[in-house]
């Protein structure tokens, strides 16, 4: 891994402590967001798998959606989980391959991640009501 990215940018300005501090917070989201999107797709393609095997069409598996509060609530973690990962990989994306850093970048990146929190927790609502 280079000096940039998800270990911060010796170049940048600011305190070096709330710098380091920032970064290690990136890379903490980062790992924990990876866990937790791990677990939820080996969840939502073993119950994909079970309802196709199952021959449940697409209204049997909402209905069921539907009558068990767990799943808008575990779909929507699905949602957060991914709405915090998918940002942060792209920051480290742009910083390493673009050399691009600083607050443009991490604002563009926070309205990205804001869209995908919000596009998906509306799919979810679409889907569970």
């Amino acid at each position: 891994m280079s000096d940039t990215g998800a270990w911060g940018s010796p170049a940048a300005t600011g305190n070096p402590a709330t710098t380091a501090r920032a970064a290690a917070w990136r890379f903490l989201l980062q790992r924990a967001s990876a866990a937790v999107l791990a677990l939820c797709v080996v969840v939502h393609l073993v119950t994909m798998v079970y309802a196709v095997r199952h021959g449940l069409s697409s209204e049997a598996i909402v209905a069921r959606m539907n009558a068990n509060s767990a799943w808008p609530a575990f779909y929507g973690l699905f949602v957060v989980a991914a709405a915090i990962h998918a940002p942060l990989g792209l920051r480290t994306v742009v910083d390493e391959w673009l050399g691009l850093q600083g607050g443009v970048v991490d604002a563009a990146l926070g309205l990205f991640a804001l869209l995908l929190l919000g596009s998906g927790l509306y799919a979810v609502h679409a889907l569970t009501g």
